[in-house]
């Protein structure tokens, strides 16, 4: 079920599951493209994914701050 996010207008975009792993240890993907990890375990990437959501609502400094590490700006 697509659900639109607080602030978004327009057509509701494709979602895509943020956890995955490599070598043996799980990561999540930002909407920015940046991977956060490494994490133990599936369990602990999904918090993280949970923490990272909560950190970027709380205003738009967080997410200009996390901007400068994407790897689309050059």
């Amino acid at each position: 079920m697509a659900v639109e996010r607080f602030g978004d207008t327009g057509p509701v975009p494709e979602r895509s599951y943020r956890v995955f792993e490599k070598n043996a240890y799980y990561y999540y993907r930002t909407r920015e493209g940046i991977d956060i990890g490494p994490f133990d375990t599936k369990a602990d990437a999904e918090r993280g994914v949970n923490d990272f959501i909560d950190f970027m609502s709380h205003g738009p400094k967080s997410a200009q701050a996390l901007m400068q590490y994407s790897p689309q700006v050059a």
